[in-house]
């Protein structure tokens, strides 16, 4: 017995209608039924109205191109890499540039000059006519800063601007063999961020005398690009060294109000109240002693001090915030910069080439700031830092001295700080184990 849509939607209502009758409540009932069948889908026996097609063929008048009374000029866009070797005249050869007044001005304009700082690998932007007139050019120079040259109808210009950077990530890791400079060599991390690699830990570990062979580092750190291409590196944002067994991590974090520094995993702040060392990188020749044969006098006397070998113009640093007590001349210590520092502490610098103009007396000095330069004057056989350090007017070795650490994360900046430092303690997770440098 065949049956219409009616029964069908009604046993689907009820299962309980006999097949043969159909009763009007069921089929009140099942309407609502039927605005969830068009909702999903057309029945099968629907036919759709026709939709009637109509072509229409109409004419758009186009402006005139070129503009009446001139003539149109075709402009390519070029770019060629700078390779090693190259002069200005051949890169813009290669650029397709034939135009005599515009390599004249190149050659001649004071306000180009960076464009002969030519950096391998580094690109030239150029826009040139089709018969090689050089419309405008582009460049980054070494300052980072965007080199342009146009051709205007008084002839050419040229400008500079700062163009907008963004930030690359780059991580490296390695193993020290010989020094951390070769080791981060290897692993092709540039020399600025092994620099700051060495000053984020000089307060746990002394780069002069406690690296051994088999440390290891792990460093996530930035690079800086304009236009695609990479103009600079930028600060250390995580870092892992493992010296001796003892394992060291820190990570950079800025606050709300632009404080910043770097921190351990459990937020102590990295930054001890003294530098180990007031010269970045150099070797100590003569340790605090009391009983010294000196060099010059040729007699046996107390060496209050540590001397750093270090060549003439090596920067030396203040190890902690303070103020200038005395700059000048000092018999046997030649060039001399003193500071005193909180609670009794003071610090001096001796045998200097030079006293940076900063330290002046009564000056306000922060920890890390170029006081003066490596030098050879007063009682030496040759050019090194002598540096001092006082608690209270009594000579102390500061080899030995546990200094204290600056602030820590606060417990309301905590959640910010391990927000920040979570995503960068992973990095070095997953560079430990791991000997590589590579962009992310």
């Amino acid at each position: 017995m065949s049956l219409n849509k009616e029964e069908i939607l009604a046993q689907k209502a009820s299962p309980q209608v006999h097949r043969s009758r159909l009763h009007w409540p069921l089929v009140v009932a099942a309407l609502p039924f039927f605005g969830v069948v068009a909702a999903f889908g057309i029945a099968p026996d629907t036919v759709p109205d026709p939709i009637e097609l109509q072509h229409v063929v109409e004419d758009i008048a186009l402006p005139s191109w070129p503009p009446a009374g001139k003539q149109e000029i075709a402009h390519y866009w070029r770019e060629e890499r700078i390779q090693r070797g190259d002069t200005v005249a051949a890169v813009l050869a290669r650029l397709n540039v034939n135009d005599p007044a515009a390599i004249a001005y190149l050659l001649q304009a004071k306000d180009v000059r960076s464009l002969y700082q030519l950096i391998p690998g580094r690109s030239i932007r150029a826009v040139t006519t089709e018969n090689g007139g050089l419309e405008s050019l582009s460049y980054i120079n070494t300052d980072g800063r965007r080199l342009h040259v146009n051709r205007s109808e008084s002839g050419f210009s040229a400008s500079e601007e700062v163009p907008p950077t963004e930030q690359w990530v780059m991580q490296g890791s390695g193993e020290i063999e010989t020094s951390l400079f070769a080791a981060t060599d290897i692993a092709g991390v540039p020399e600025m961020i092994a620099v700051q690699l060495a000053e984020i830990f000089s307060s746990d570990v002394d780069f002069h005398r406690d690296l051994r062979r088999g440390d290891r580092f792990s460093v996530i750190y930035e690079a800086l690009a304009a236009d695609g291409e990479f103009v600079g590196f930028g600060r250390v944002l995580s870092a892992e060294f493992v010296n001796q067994g003892n394992v060291f991590r820190a990570v950079y974090f800025r606050d709300g109000q632009g404080r910043s520094g770097y921190y351990t995993p459990d937020g102590r702040n990295m930054r001890k109240a003294f530098l180990r060392s007031p010269i970045e990188f150099s070797r100590v020749t003569s340790g605090f002693s009391n009983s010294r044969f000196h060099p010059v006098l040729k007699t046996w006397r107390a060496h209050k001090g540590i001397d750093y070998g270090a060549p003439t113009g090596t920067r030396v640093r203040s190890t902690a915030d303070g103020y200038v007590t005395f700059a000048g001349r000092k018999g046997g210590y030649g060039n001399v910069v003193t500071v005193r520092h909180p609670n009794g502490y003071t610090t001096l610098y001796a045998h200097l080439s030079a006293i940076a103009p900063s330290a002046r007396v009564g000056r306000r000095v922060a920890q890390g700031e170029v006081v003066g330069s490596v030098g050879s004057t007063g009682l030496v056989t040759g050019p090194h830092l002598h540096y001092e350090f006082h608690v209270n007017g009594v000579h102390q070795n500061p080899m030995r001295l546990a200094m204290p650490p600056g602030p820590p994360i606060t417990a309301q900046l905590r959640p910010q700080f391990e927000e920040a430092a979570h995503p960068l303690f992973a990095r070095l997770d997953m560079l430990r184990d791991t000997n590589l440098a590579r962009l992310d």
